[in-house]
Protein backbone atom coordinates (compact mmCIF):
# COMPACT_ATOMS: atom_id res chain seq x y z
CA UNK A 1 0.00 0.00 0.00
CA UNK A 2 1.24 3.47 -0.87
CA UNK A 3 -0.54 6.80 -1.24
CA UNK A 4 0.11 10.55 -1.22
CA UNK A 5 -2.12 13.24 0.31
CA UNK A 6 -2.13 16.87 1.39
CA UNK A 7 -1.21 17.13 5.05
CA UNK A 8 -4.25 19.26 5.95
CA UNK A 9 -6.71 16.90 4.27
CA UNK A 10 -5.03 13.90 5.87
CA UNK A 11 -5.05 15.55 9.30
CA UNK A 12 -8.77 16.33 9.14
CA UNK A 13 -9.61 12.78 8.04
CA UNK A 14 -7.50 11.03 10.68
CA UNK A 15 -8.66 13.38 13.44
CA UNK A 16 -12.31 12.81 12.56
CA UNK A 17 -12.01 9.02 12.27
CA UNK A 18 -10.16 8.65 15.58
CA UNK A 19 -12.24 11.09 17.64
CA UNK A 20 -14.41 8.32 19.12
CA UNK A 21 -11.62 5.84 19.90
CA UNK A 22 -12.07 4.42 23.42
CA UNK A 23 -9.52 5.45 26.04
CA UNK A 24 -9.61 2.03 27.70
CA UNK A 25 -10.85 -0.41 25.04
CA UNK A 26 -12.04 -3.92 25.83
CA UNK A 27 -9.38 -5.23 23.44
CA UNK A 28 -6.12 -3.49 22.41
CA UNK A 29 -6.93 -3.95 18.72
CA UNK A 30 -9.85 -1.54 19.08
CA UNK A 31 -7.31 1.28 19.51
CA UNK A 32 -6.55 0.95 15.82
CA UNK A 33 -7.63 2.89 12.77
CA UNK A 34 -8.14 0.83 9.60
CA UNK A 35 -6.82 2.40 6.41
CA UNK A 36 -7.98 1.07 3.04
CA UNK A 37 -6.60 2.41 -0.24
CA UNK A 38 -8.31 1.11 -3.38
CA UNK A 39 -7.24 1.19 -6.99
CA UNK A 40 -10.04 3.61 -7.86
CA UNK A 41 -8.34 6.43 -5.93
CA UNK A 42 -10.52 6.29 -2.81
CA UNK A 43 -9.03 6.27 0.67
CA UNK A 44 -10.96 5.12 3.75
CA UNK A 45 -10.21 5.60 7.44
CA UNK A 46 -12.45 3.72 9.89
CA UNK A 47 -12.71 2.91 13.61
CA UNK A 48 -15.09 0.70 15.57
CA UNK A 49 -15.46 -0.27 19.25
CA UNK A 50 -18.55 -2.51 18.93
CA UNK A 51 -20.78 0.42 19.92
CA UNK A 52 -19.79 3.36 17.71
CA UNK A 53 -18.24 3.18 14.25
CA UNK A 54 -16.79 6.02 12.19
CA UNK A 55 -15.76 5.93 8.54
CA UNK A 56 -14.57 8.71 6.26
CA UNK A 57 -13.97 8.44 2.51
CA UNK A 58 -11.83 10.83 0.47
CA UNK A 59 -9.89 10.99 -2.77
CA UNK A 60 -6.11 10.50 -2.77
CA UNK A 61 -3.24 9.77 -5.11
CA UNK A 62 -2.97 6.03 -4.60
CA UNK A 63 0.15 4.42 -5.98
CA UNK A 64 -0.48 0.95 -4.58
CA UNK A 65 -3.81 -0.28 -3.14
CA UNK A 66 -3.94 -2.15 0.14
CA UNK A 67 -5.07 -2.00 3.75
CA UNK A 68 -3.44 -1.67 7.15
CA UNK A 69 -4.32 -1.24 10.83
CA UNK A 70 -2.27 1.09 13.07
CA UNK A 71 -2.59 2.78 16.45
CA UNK A 72 -5.17 5.52 15.86
CA UNK A 73 -4.19 8.09 18.46
CA UNK A 74 -0.50 7.80 17.63
CA UNK A 75 -1.19 8.31 13.93
CA UNK A 76 -3.39 11.31 14.74
CA UNK A 77 -0.69 12.88 16.94
CA UNK A 78 1.97 12.32 14.27
CA UNK A 79 -0.09 13.76 11.42
CA UNK A 80 -1.02 16.79 13.52
CA UNK A 81 2.68 17.50 14.14
CA UNK A 82 3.82 17.17 10.51
CA UNK A 83 4.99 20.21 8.51
CA UNK A 84 2.53 21.71 6.04
CA UNK A 85 3.65 19.66 3.03
CA UNK A 86 2.38 16.67 1.07
CA UNK A 87 2.51 13.38 2.98
CA UNK A 88 3.54 10.00 1.60
CA UNK A 89 2.39 6.89 3.46
CA UNK A 90 3.56 3.40 2.52
CA UNK A 91 3.38 -0.07 4.04
CA UNK A 92 6.88 -1.57 4.04
CA UNK A 93 6.99 -5.01 5.61
CA UNK A 94 5.35 -4.76 9.04
CA UNK A 95 5.86 -1.00 9.37
CA UNK A 96 3.78 1.90 8.10
CA UNK A 97 6.18 4.57 6.87
CA UNK A 98 5.04 8.19 7.10
CA UNK A 99 7.11 10.77 5.21
CA UNK A 100 6.55 14.52 5.08
CA UNK A 101 9.37 16.85 4.08
CA UNK A 102 12.38 15.74 6.10
CA UNK A 103 10.22 14.12 8.81
CA UNK A 104 10.13 10.30 8.93
CA UNK A 105 8.02 8.01 11.12
CA UNK A 106 7.68 4.23 11.21
CA UNK A 107 4.59 2.83 12.94
CA UNK A 108 4.08 -0.76 13.99
CA UNK A 109 1.04 -2.38 12.40
CA UNK A 110 -1.72 -4.39 14.07
CA UNK A 111 -3.24 -7.61 12.62
CA UNK A 112 -5.90 -6.17 10.30
CA UNK A 113 -7.51 -9.58 9.81
CA UNK A 114 -8.49 -9.59 13.52
CA UNK A 115 -10.23 -6.22 13.32
CA UNK A 116 -14.06 -6.41 13.49
CA UNK A 117 -16.09 -5.60 10.41
CA UNK A 118 -17.96 -2.31 10.56
CA UNK A 119 -21.74 -2.68 10.85
CA UNK A 120 -23.87 -2.05 7.78
CA UNK A 121 -25.95 1.10 7.69
CA UNK A 122 -29.67 0.65 8.41
CA UNK A 123 -32.14 1.87 5.76
CA UNK A 124 -32.17 5.65 5.27
CA UNK A 125 -35.20 7.03 7.11
CA UNK A 126 -34.82 10.61 5.90
CA UNK A 127 -32.61 13.69 5.77
CA UNK A 128 -32.28 17.02 7.52
CA UNK A 129 -30.28 20.22 7.02
CA UNK A 130 -26.92 19.68 8.71
CA UNK A 131 -26.75 23.12 10.33
CA UNK A 132 -30.25 22.78 11.81
CA UNK A 133 -29.54 19.27 13.10
CA UNK A 134 -26.19 20.32 14.55
CA UNK A 135 -27.77 23.27 16.38
CA UNK A 136 -30.57 21.06 17.73
CA UNK A 137 -28.11 18.49 19.05
CA UNK A 138 -26.01 21.13 20.80
CA UNK A 139 -29.13 22.62 22.41
CA UNK A 140 -30.38 19.30 23.74
CA UNK A 141 -27.21 17.44 24.77
CA UNK A 142 -26.40 20.08 27.42
CA UNK A 143 -29.13 18.47 29.53
CA UNK A 144 -28.09 14.83 28.99
CA UNK A 145 -26.61 13.12 32.04
CA UNK A 146 -22.85 12.53 32.18
CA UNK A 147 -23.28 9.85 34.84
CA UNK A 148 -22.58 6.46 33.24
CA UNK A 149 -24.18 4.69 36.20
CA UNK A 150 -27.50 5.94 34.75
CA UNK A 151 -27.03 4.92 31.10
CA UNK A 152 -30.65 5.63 30.20
CA UNK A 153 -30.27 9.33 31.03
CA UNK A 154 -27.02 9.67 29.06
CA UNK A 155 -29.13 9.19 25.95
CA UNK A 156 -31.13 11.62 23.82
CA UNK A 157 -34.67 10.54 22.97
CA UNK A 158 -35.40 10.98 19.26
CA UNK A 159 -39.06 10.97 18.26
CA UNK A 160 -40.11 11.18 14.63
CA UNK A 161 -43.68 11.84 13.56
CA UNK A 162 -44.11 12.63 9.89
CA UNK A 163 -42.06 15.72 9.07
CA UNK A 164 -41.44 16.60 12.73
CA UNK A 165 -38.41 15.38 14.65
CA UNK A 166 -38.17 15.95 18.39
CA UNK A 167 -34.98 15.61 20.45
CA UNK A 168 -35.11 15.59 24.25
CA UNK A 169 -32.70 14.92 27.12
CA UNK A 170 -32.71 15.15 30.90
CA UNK A 171 -30.40 14.49 33.85
CA UNK A 172 -33.28 14.84 36.39
CA UNK A 173 -32.35 18.45 37.23
CA UNK A 174 -33.12 20.01 33.84
CA UNK A 175 -34.81 18.99 30.61
CA UNK A 176 -34.16 20.21 27.07
CA UNK A 177 -36.53 19.69 24.13
CA UNK A 178 -36.10 20.77 20.52
CA UNK A 179 -38.49 20.29 17.61
CA UNK A 180 -37.37 20.62 14.00
CA UNK A 181 -38.59 19.84 10.50
CA UNK A 182 -36.95 17.09 8.48
CA UNK A 183 -37.57 15.18 5.23
CA UNK A 184 -38.70 11.58 5.84
CA UNK A 185 -38.14 8.98 3.14
CA UNK A 186 -41.63 7.61 3.78
CA UNK A 187 -44.45 10.12 4.50
CA UNK A 188 -46.13 9.59 7.86
CA UNK A 189 -43.12 7.82 9.36
CA UNK A 190 -43.38 7.13 13.11
CA UNK A 191 -40.04 6.24 14.76
CA UNK A 192 -38.37 6.49 18.17
CA UNK A 193 -34.77 5.89 19.23
CA UNK A 194 -32.61 6.50 22.28
CA UNK A 195 -29.16 7.64 21.12
CA UNK A 196 -26.05 8.22 23.24
CA UNK A 197 -25.60 11.91 23.93
CA UNK A 198 -21.82 11.66 23.44
CA UNK A 199 -22.31 10.14 20.00
CA UNK A 200 -24.72 12.86 18.93
CA UNK A 201 -22.35 15.53 20.24
CA UNK A 202 -19.56 14.13 18.06
CA UNK A 203 -21.94 13.94 15.09
CA UNK A 204 -22.86 17.61 15.57
CA UNK A 205 -19.20 18.65 15.57
CA UNK A 206 -18.66 17.01 12.19
CA UNK A 207 -21.85 18.37 10.57
CA UNK A 208 -21.52 22.08 11.28
CA UNK A 209 -20.18 22.79 7.77
CA UNK A 210 -23.65 22.74 6.14
CA UNK A 211 -25.32 20.62 3.48
CA UNK A 212 -27.56 17.76 4.50
CA UNK A 213 -27.28 14.67 6.65
CA UNK A 214 -28.97 11.36 6.03
CA UNK A 215 -30.32 9.55 9.09
CA UNK A 216 -30.56 5.78 8.87
CA UNK A 217 -32.83 3.88 11.24
CA UNK A 218 -34.83 0.69 10.94
CA UNK A 219 -38.60 1.16 11.00
CA UNK A 220 -39.34 -1.86 13.18
CA UNK A 221 -39.45 -2.03 16.97
CA UNK A 222 -36.34 -4.22 17.09
CA UNK A 223 -34.04 -1.49 15.75
CA UNK A 224 -30.67 -1.54 17.52
CA UNK A 225 -28.58 0.75 15.31
CA UNK A 226 -28.75 4.33 14.04
CA UNK A 227 -26.55 5.85 11.34
CA UNK A 228 -25.63 9.36 10.17
CA UNK A 229 -23.95 10.17 6.86
CA UNK A 230 -22.87 13.46 5.28
CA UNK A 231 -20.05 14.55 3.01
CA UNK A 232 -18.32 11.17 2.89
CA UNK A 233 -18.45 10.82 6.68
CA UNK A 234 -20.47 8.01 8.22
CA UNK A 235 -21.17 7.25 11.89
CA UNK A 236 -23.19 4.39 13.34
CA UNK A 237 -24.10 3.80 16.96
CA UNK A 238 -25.93 1.12 18.85
CA UNK A 239 -29.02 2.45 20.58
CA UNK A 240 -29.40 2.73 24.34
CA UNK A 241 -31.67 -0.02 25.63
CA UNK A 242 -34.50 0.87 27.97
CA UNK A 243 -37.72 2.82 28.37
CA UNK A 244 -37.13 6.57 28.55
CA UNK A 245 -39.17 8.38 31.23
CA UNK A 246 -42.26 10.31 30.03
CA UNK A 247 -40.60 13.71 30.36
CA UNK A 248 -42.94 15.74 28.13
CA UNK A 249 -45.51 15.94 30.93
CA UNK A 250 -43.03 17.90 33.07
CA UNK A 251 -43.69 21.03 31.01
CA UNK A 252 -46.56 22.92 32.71
CA UNK A 253 -49.68 23.69 30.67
CA UNK A 254 -49.99 27.21 32.10
CA UNK A 255 -47.71 29.61 33.95
CA UNK A 256 -48.83 32.49 36.12
CA UNK A 257 -45.55 34.46 36.04
CA UNK A 258 -43.47 35.47 33.02
CA UNK A 259 -40.24 37.47 32.84
CA UNK A 260 -38.40 38.60 29.70
CA UNK A 261 -34.72 39.58 29.98
CA UNK A 262 -31.95 40.32 27.48
CA UNK A 263 -30.13 37.00 27.11
CA UNK A 264 -26.58 38.30 26.76
CA UNK A 265 -26.88 40.63 29.73
CA UNK A 266 -28.30 37.87 31.90
CA UNK A 267 -25.52 35.46 30.92
CA UNK A 268 -22.85 38.01 31.80
CA UNK A 269 -24.49 38.89 35.12
CA UNK A 270 -24.89 35.22 36.16
CA UNK A 271 -21.23 34.59 35.36
CA UNK A 272 -20.16 37.55 37.51
CA UNK A 273 -22.27 36.94 40.61
CA UNK A 274 -21.65 33.18 40.55
CA UNK A 275 -17.95 33.82 41.15
CA UNK A 276 -18.72 34.05 44.87
CA UNK A 277 -21.26 31.21 44.97
CA UNK A 278 -19.97 28.15 46.74
CA UNK A 279 -20.52 24.74 45.22
CA UNK A 280 -24.14 23.57 45.39
CA UNK A 281 -25.38 26.99 46.45
CA UNK A 282 -27.82 28.86 44.21
CA UNK A 283 -27.73 32.15 42.41
CA UNK A 284 -30.84 33.99 43.58
CA UNK A 285 -33.02 35.88 41.12
CA UNK A 286 -35.54 38.38 42.54
CA UNK A 287 -38.07 39.50 39.94
CA UNK A 288 -40.05 42.69 40.49
CA UNK A 289 -41.73 45.01 38.01
CA UNK A 290 -39.09 46.37 35.64
CA UNK A 291 -36.08 44.52 37.00
CA UNK A 292 -34.40 41.34 38.18
CA UNK A 293 -31.84 41.42 41.00
CA UNK A 294 -29.18 38.69 41.01
CA UNK A 295 -27.44 37.73 44.26
CA UNK A 296 -24.98 35.08 45.41
CA UNK A 297 -23.12 34.41 48.64
CA UNK A 298 -24.35 34.89 52.18
CA UNK A 299 -23.31 35.57 55.78
CA UNK A 300 -19.61 36.19 56.37
CA UNK A 301 -18.64 34.78 52.97
CA UNK A 302 -18.09 36.80 49.81
CA UNK A 303 -21.24 38.29 48.30
CA UNK A 304 -22.22 39.70 44.92
CA UNK A 305 -25.28 41.35 43.43
CA UNK A 306 -26.36 42.93 40.17
CA UNK A 307 -29.58 44.41 38.81
CA UNK A 308 -30.84 44.07 35.23
CA UNK A 309 -33.84 45.42 33.37
CA UNK A 310 -36.63 42.85 33.05
CA UNK A 311 -40.23 42.82 31.85
CA UNK A 312 -42.38 41.02 34.44
CA UNK A 313 -45.95 39.79 34.05
CA UNK A 314 -47.54 38.44 37.25
CA UNK A 315 -46.53 38.54 40.91
CA UNK A 316 -43.06 39.29 42.27
CA UNK A 317 -40.92 36.18 42.63
CA UNK A 318 -37.66 35.07 44.26
CA UNK A 319 -36.10 31.86 42.90
CA UNK A 320 -32.71 30.16 43.10
CA UNK A 321 -30.92 28.21 40.36
CA UNK A 322 -27.73 26.24 39.93
CA UNK A 323 -25.60 28.74 38.00
CA UNK A 324 -24.09 26.12 35.67
CA UNK A 325 -27.47 24.70 34.70
CA UNK A 326 -28.85 28.21 34.22
CA UNK A 327 -25.94 29.22 31.97
CA UNK A 328 -26.26 26.02 29.91
CA UNK A 329 -29.86 26.84 29.09
CA UNK A 330 -29.25 30.51 28.38
CA UNK A 331 -26.29 29.70 26.14
CA UNK A 332 -28.31 27.19 24.13
CA UNK A 333 -31.10 29.63 23.24
CA UNK A 334 -29.31 31.67 20.58
CA UNK A 335 -31.89 34.48 20.77
CA UNK A 336 -31.75 38.15 21.77
CA UNK A 337 -34.15 37.71 24.70
CA UNK A 338 -35.08 34.90 27.06
CA UNK A 339 -38.59 34.32 28.36
CA UNK A 340 -38.72 32.60 31.77
CA UNK A 341 -42.06 31.24 32.90
CA UNK A 342 -42.86 30.22 36.48
CA UNK A 343 -45.70 28.56 38.36
CA UNK A 344 -44.10 29.44 41.70
CA UNK A 345 -40.65 29.51 43.32
CA UNK A 346 -40.40 25.76 43.95
CA UNK A 347 -41.76 24.30 40.72
CA UNK A 348 -39.78 23.97 37.47
CA UNK A 349 -39.17 27.05 35.35
CA UNK A 350 -39.19 26.93 31.55
CA UNK A 351 -36.97 29.02 29.28
CA UNK A 352 -37.75 29.85 25.66
CA UNK A 353 -36.18 32.37 23.35
CA UNK A 354 -37.62 35.36 21.53
CA UNK A 355 -36.11 37.88 19.13
CA UNK A 356 -37.58 41.05 20.65
CA UNK A 357 -38.91 42.25 23.98
CA UNK A 358 -42.53 42.25 22.83
CA UNK A 359 -42.18 39.37 20.35
CA UNK A 360 -43.65 35.90 20.48
CA UNK A 361 -41.62 33.12 22.11
CA UNK A 362 -39.96 30.51 19.92
CA UNK A 363 -41.27 27.30 21.47
CA UNK A 364 -39.33 25.00 19.13
CA UNK A 365 -36.68 24.92 21.89
CA UNK A 366 -37.65 24.65 25.56
CA UNK A 367 -35.33 24.28 28.54
CA UNK A 368 -36.85 23.30 31.88
CA UNK A 369 -34.79 23.81 35.03
CA UNK A 370 -35.50 22.78 38.61
CA UNK A 371 -35.05 25.53 41.22
CA UNK A 372 -32.80 25.10 44.25
CA UNK A 373 -33.84 25.66 47.83
CA UNK A 374 -32.86 29.18 48.92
Amino acid sequence: MKFHLDRGVLGDAVSWATRTLPVRPAMPILQGVRIVADAGGELQFSTFDYEVSAQIRLEAEIEQPGEVLVQGRMLSDIVRALPNKDVSIALEGTKLQVRCGSARFALATLPVEEYPQLPSMPPVAGSVAADVFSEAISQVTVAASKDDTLPLLTGVKVEISGETMTLMATDRYRLALRELTWNPTTPGTELTALVRGRTLHEVARSLATGGGVEIALSEDDSATLIGFEAGGRRTTSTLVDGEYPPVRRLFPDTSAITAVVATGSLIDAVKRVSLVAERNTPVRLSFTEGQVALEAGAGDDAQASEVLEAHLTGEDLVVGFNSGFLLDGLGALGTEFVRLTFTDSIKPSVMTGQDSLEGDPDTSYKYLIMPMRI
